[in-house]
């Protein structure tokens, strides 16, 4: 299976399936010299592991992270790090039903007609557990970003219809509400609308939002490189998004070039914009303000409720999804929006490094 390479120079290759002996990453274009521990990279994938609350599966797994290589005495030596979380609960028995139908929603269809056969249980590769190896490489990433003074933030924006009020928001507010707002009013409406989608053996979808602060204006490339179609393809590879947007996205088709466009503005010395429309991202190449995305998560596809499918004998039947599931993903995914955000921004930052000679000339001079 090709594909579970992301990344030019600071890459990550994930491994392993949901009910396989474990899961994890092997990170390789890390710098030498960066402090880290276990705990650091603990820190990331707990805010990703199940069983936390009741709007998250009851799957009980303490996603441990063992750093198998590529750090020493605390701090990495600039070979790769490999990193593994062990499965500890499996239940493939709750899945063994599914080897003979396939799942609406899920990858089961099309993983058959790309390689004549799956692995059913809880999905393999296309299981949302393949995003610990994400998670722990993503927070490698953001805290070589952090020594640069950029942060990656992402927080829930909505659940259904049920929408953060800005003006209401405080950051700390995403650590009191089991979804990940920052509004507490819009996360207690939202966990009404999911125990009403409980009761009702469904499933409830939601928008992540993730900001990026302090990246340097002149990040990306002008064609195929573009810091925002990186990102794109950083978020959509994500299993349960199904959409992507940078700045105001898909309301700038409603605007005039007058109401959609930044105006620039020297302040103190410094180039700014008076707005920020384009997210902080203009021809592909980042701006200098904040860089500003967001990701549309689909409901959980695994839900009690009756559904119609086909079996592998091509007959049509009616299914009901056991086993153990969210009832929405988004909470647990804020993390992995973080995590390849901050992969793909990390990476295109050491592949702009060489896009100057007078940078390259400086970066010598220094070394002698």
């Amino acid at each position: 299976m090709a594909g579970s390479t992301f990344g030019n120079i600071f890459k990550i290759t994930t491994w392993g399936e949901s009910h396989g002996k474990g899961i994890g990453v092997v990170v390789d274009g890390c710098p030498a010299g960066l402090s880290i521990n276990e705990e650091m990279i603990q820190a990331y994938l707990n805010r990703r592991k199940p069983g936390q609350t009741k709007y998250a599966t009851p799957r009980k797994e303490n996603d441990t992270v063992s750093i198998l290589s590529g750090v020493f005495e605390g701090k990495t030596t600039g070979t790769p790090i490999s990193l593994v979380v062990m499965n500890e609960t499996q239940r493939s028995f709750d899945y063994s039903e599914i080897a003979t139908y396939y799942r609406p929603g899920h990858a089961d269809y099309t993983f058959d007609s790309k390689y004549g056969f799956r692995d059913y249980r809880g999905g393999g590769r296309s299981s949302g557990r393949e995003t610990i190896g994400r998670v722990a490489g993503g927070a490698i990433a953001a805290l070589i970003l952090k020594e640069l003074g950029i942060e990656v933030f992402a927080y829930t924006k909505s659940i259904g219809e049920v929408t953060i009020d800005y003006s209401q928001c405080k950051k700390e507010n995403m650590q009191l509400s089991p979804l990940y707002m920052p509004d507490l009013n819009a996360s207690a409406k939202a966990e009404d609308l999911l125990m009403a989608a409980m009761q009702e053996h469904d499933s409830v979808g939601g928008v992540i939002e993730c900001i990026v602060s302090n990246v340097p204006a002149g990040i990306g490339d002008p064609v195929f490189e573009k810091l925002d179609a990186n990102l794109a393809k950083a978020i959509m590879s994500i299993g349960a998004v199904k959409g992507f947007e940078i700045g105001d996205g898909f309301r700038c088709a409603t605007k005039k070039g007058s109401q959609n466009n930044d105006p620039f503005h020297i302040e103190n010395g410094n180039i700014m914009k008076l707005s920020n429309h384009a997210g902080g991202i203009l021809g592909g190449i980042s701006d200098g303000s904040e860089i500003v995305l967001r990701a549309a998560i689909k409901a959980t596809p695994s839900i009690m409720r009756t559904q119609q499918t086909i079996n592998k004998y091509e007959e049509n039947i009616d299914v009901s999804i056991k086993g153990r599931h969210d009832p929405v993903i988004v909470p647990r995914a804020v993390v992995v929006v973080e995590a390849m955000t901050a992969i793909t921004v990390l990476d295109m930052m050491l592949s702009n490094m060489t896009s100057k000679l007078s940078g390259i000339k400086e970066f010598y001079k220094k070394t002698k």
